[in-house]
């Protein structure tokens, strides 16, 4: 969209030259000779087959000629003819050439240094090709105006002898490298300099206030470095000014605005700018775009009155705060509004759908509260609206199903509630829905089948209940169906299989009941998830499912056969043991126990309250009857006695613990939650009370070891080393389990003591939460579960340095407690430092430390092993996307220091955090993918 804006502006600043010349019969043998070189060059299209003998060369396809000088060539204008490539030097024997098109085509090599040597050369534009090697020297074209050269590889370093009455260079989009040169400045004509998309150092120097002409100067996508340059103030004649996605820090003069009158364009993204948006803003009255990024601004929006013209107004991502900015009433021009990823609270003002031209609003990841306006929908040309992860609250209007121009609808990560009105599925053009992490209701209405143009639907995670309506099947352009986490119940509708476009489908955590659909098989499908459902019956073997692993299935104990990496039982053999269940159950539990040991099950053993010479044994009846009982003998001859070798972790919080685990256990399951196979309440050999819960087996241990045991003296091989991605993965797993802890259950269950030796990993290196001992059932109806021990009678005890700071006040329990936790844990996973190492005292701890060196310092504090990773894995790899590498490690540190703000009022919920992280992970991870590489 930028990209677009920028293109539009140019174009209508650009001057255009052009040249309607009459061209002569007979023809001069040297421009002939030339263009017939330069006719060898592959002509896939057949663009050239008018260059021949037949006609007269001025006559032939892209050339003209000169009036005063007949059939000598002036102009060669050859855009968009598919010409596949090497430039020939022939071209710089056109003597009298004044005019060199050859935009967008497929041209390789270098620039030939012969067309240097073209006196009358005015306006050469090679753009969009893939030129490479250095820029020659045009010194000697003395007469040159315009030099384009956008969008090609083109390397080193800008030249040092252009010549002196350019007026217009742009190289943006190439791999120049070094400073600007200072002697640009004596070029005192030029009116427009592009280098935006280089690898550019330094700043701009000093000598430009001498530009007196300059109108546009465009340097974003660089490496610059320093402060603002003030010297930008000095250009009055400025009309186009950006710096965007450097490195540029300090404050932006308050006078910036009134010092640029003139000024219409402004882009200052994705620097470290920060303290106040500058007040003379309003003062450039001609200003129609302002994008102000990912920068550090801070304070309230300054008043925009006078900028009546304004038609992009761009605040994304900075620490903006207070109300919504009143001045934008005013603002009637206005297209495109962000103000994503702030500060900003209270109500959307009714005033904002009063705004006739508005086309694109981000209101996304603030603290927006109230309802949604209903006059947004009175906005006749709104085609994007943004407003996820704030806190509204009330139902959607059905009036906004007003909107004829919508595409994009994005409401998640909000308090809404009721049901979705049918009338938002006839929104004629709509492509995009998600409302997502919402608490809506009731069922699906079967008016979705109008919303032919949906592509991408996104429900997850909110109440809706009643069957998947089979109308979906005439939504016929969707490629990704996100219904997971809500109550859905009946059948998966066979009709989703004529969905012939549909790529991605999510129907994981409902109750949908009967087998899977044989059609599925039938789509193209890239990704499916039917986990955690009552499915039954065969599972498919062609199509998604003969890949399994881009679909999941598990969580649906009644599903059999399929592909045999699934191992699933055979169907016939489900049905024998369906009814021999009763008297075999154990002898298949002991097998693994009596032959593999340790190596198949260990034991997480909870040593309880002790009762010498009582003999009593608890009842597992409440722990549920799928689950085996086995004897302390069992569980002794399968861990060779209790060793140490084979120990993850022992009970410190006695008989109440493990009747709290019991209960926490007993009704949850979620993949990222370490998987039980049965209790033990047993005697052990001196006739004591024995209590044990028997997990499946961790090949990898759990996170605490990872991170520490080669510091520790345990292993030190390669093998101990933990990758970028691995680290970001376990965290996305422990998201995934809190977030169905504390949101998808009858109640909230608060782990109260989350830390990394709790953490387990599997030997795919995926994460699992265990350790329920001091869990607390949040119930929306009650206090408290009766069968769980009361925050009252027993401390919080936790672990020093995951507890958050409130506990330590007598503050209830919470689920904001965990977050906390893992936001610690987050922290410590990519600096691998102990919460409690001997660096925090004096009042700073793991979360200060990472905030005073975010982010400018990160890469001083992080896991070396992180930057060394960039170093040793990603040497081929482009600058951008060790950047995009950067910029995701920021991100995640960012959510981290979220959840680890000492207020538990500033945290997010786990399904903030947990969406966040996905989004992240989809973001930077897929690029990494496309560019196959490899973390």
């Amino acid at each position: 969209m930028l990209r677009a804006i920028r293109v539009q502006f140019l174009a209508v600043l650009m001057v255009c030259c052009s040249h309607v010349l009459v061209g002569s019969f007979s023809s001069n043998y040297t421009d002939r000779q030339a263009l017939l070189e330069f006719k060898t060059i592959s002509d896939p299209r057949q663009s050239l087959r008018s260059w021949n003998d037949s006609a007269d060369l001025c006559h032939w396809e892209g050339v003209r000629c000169s009036v005063k000088h007949p059939h000598r060539v002036t102009s060669l204008n050859l855009t968009s003819q598919g010409l596949v490539g090497q430039i020939s030097p022939s071209l710089g024997n056109l003597t009298f050439l004044r005019v060199l098109v050859l935009l967008a085509n497929s041209l390789t090599g270098e620039i030939p240094p012969s067309l240097g040597h073209l006196h009358h050369l005015r306006y050469v534009n090679l753009n969009n090709n893939t030129l490479q090697g250095s820029i020659p020297s045009f010194a000697n074209c003395s007469n040159l105006l315009v030099l384009w050269l956008e969008n090609n590889k083109l390397v080193g370093e800008i030249p040092l002898d252009l010549p002196r009455n350019l007026e217009k260079l742009s190289l943006f989009d190439n791999n120049l490298t070094g400073i600007i040169p200072s002697y640009l400045a004596n070029i005192s004509t030029l009116m427009h300099l592009d280098l935006v998309g280089n690898n550019i150092e330094g700043n701009i120097p000093e000598e430009f206030t001498k530009l007196l002409e300059l109108q546009l100067l465009f340097l974003g996508v660089n490496k610059l470095s320093g402060c603002f340059p003030q010297l930008v103030l000095n250009l009055s004649s400025l009309v186009g000014f950006d710096v965007a996605l450097n490195s540029l820090s300090g404050d932006v003069p308050s006078n910036f605005g009134s010092a640029l009158p003139s000024l219409q364009y402004l882009e200052l993204g994705g620097n470290f700018f920060h303290g106040h948006i500058p007040s003379g803003l309003n003062n450039a009255s001609k200003l129609f775009h302002i994008d102000l990024p990912s920068n550090n601004f801070s304070g309230v929006v300054p008043t925009l009155a006078n900028l009546s013209s304004l038609r992009y107004l761009m605040f994304t991502e900075n620490q903006l705060s207070g109300d919504f900015p009143t001045s934008i009433a005013n603002l009637n021009n206005l297209i495109m509004l962000s103000l994503h990823g702030n500060r900003f609270k209270g109500v959307v003002p009714e005033w904002l759908g009063t705004l006739p031209n508005l086309q694109i609003i981000y209101l996304d990841s603030n603290g927006f509260t109230g309802v949604i306006p209903s006059s947004l929908s009175n906005m006749s040309q709104l085609a994007e609206l943004y407003l996820d992860s704030n806190r509204f609250d009330g139902h959607i209007l059905p009036i906004l199903g007003n909107f004829q121009m919508l595409q994009v609808l994005s409401i998640p990560d909000n308090n809404l509630e009721g049901s979705i009105p049918k009338e938002l599925f006839k929104i004629p053009g709509l492509m995009q829905m998600d409302l997502g992490f919402n608490n809506l209701d009731g069922p699906l209405h079967s008016d979705i089948g109008i919303a032919k143009q949906l592509i991408y639907l996104q429900l997850s995670s909110n109440k809706l209940s009643g069957e998947i309506p089979n109308t979906l099947q005439n939504c016929d352009s969707l490629e990704d169906i996100e219904l997971d986490r809500n109550v859905f119940n009946g059948s998966i509708p066979t009709s989703l299989g004529n969905i012939t476009n549909l790529l991605n489908m999510n129907l994981s955590h409902n109750n949908l009941t009967g087998p899977i659909p044989v059609s599925l098989s039938s789509l193209q499908l890239e990704h499916l998830d039917l986990s955690f459902n009552n499915l039954e019956g065969e599972v498919p073997t062609k199509g998604i499912f003969s890949n399994v692993t881009a679909m999941r299935i598990d969580g649906n104990p009644g599903l059999c056969g399929g592909e045999l990496e699934l191992h699933l039982l055979a169907c016939s053999a489900m049905t024998l043991n369906s009814r021999k269940h009763k008297h075999s159950t154990f002898e298949k539990l002991m097998i693994p126990l009596a032959t593999i040991l340790p190596l198949a099950i260990i034991v997480y053993v909870v040593l309880l309250w002790k009762r010498n010479q009582k003999k009593k044994s608890m009842s597992l009846n409440s722990f549920g009857s799928n689950y085996p009982n086995v004897s302390y003998h069992d569980l002794s001859r399968a861990t060779d006695g209790f060793s140490a070798s084979n120990l993850i972790g022992q009970g410190r919080y006695s008989y109440k613990s493990f009747i709290a685990e019991c209960n926490a256990l007993k009704n949850i399951r979620h993949r990222n939650l370490v998987p039980i196979l049965t209790a033990c309440s047993s005697i052990d050999l001196n006739g004591n009370d024995f209590k044990a819960l028997v997990y499946k087996f961790m090949q990898q241990g759990d996170l605490h070891s990872l991170l520490y045991s080669a510091r520790d003296g345990g292993d030190t091989s390669a093998s101990n080393r933990i990758t970028l991605a691995q680290r970001f993965c376990i965290l996305v797993n422990v998201a995934d389990a809190m977030e169905y802890l504390h949101h998808h259950n009858q109640g909230t269950i608060v782990h109260c003591d989350l830390k990394p030796s709790n953490i387990l990993l599997d030997d795919n290196m995926v994460a699992h939460v265990g350790d329920f001992g001091l869990a607390r059932f949040i119930d929306s109806g009650a206090s408290s579960f009766s069968s769980m021990v009361s925050t009252s009678s027993v401390a919080i005890k936790g672990t020093v340095g995951y507890v958050p700071p409130e506990y330590a006040t007598g503050a209830d329990v919470s689920s904001s407690g965990d977050v906390y936790s893992f936001g610690i844990i987050l922290l410590e996973t990519f600096l691998r430092r102990r919460p409690i190492d001997d660096m925090f005292r004096d009042g700073l701890d793991i979360a200060r430390y990472v905030a005073m060196n975010f982010p400018d310092r990160i890469i001083q504090i992080v896991d070396p092993e992180v930057p060394e990773e960039h170093h040793d894995s990603l040497p081929h790899t482009s600058e951008p996307m060790k950047e995009k590498i950067m910029e995701c490690l920021l991100s995640v540190l960012n959510v981290g220091l979220r959840c680890a703000n000492p207020s538990p009022d500033e945290r997010m919920d786990m399904r903030e955090v947990a969406a966040k992280l996905h989004r992240i992970k989809e973001s930077f991870f897929s690029q990494l993918l496309e560019s196959e590489v490899i973390l």
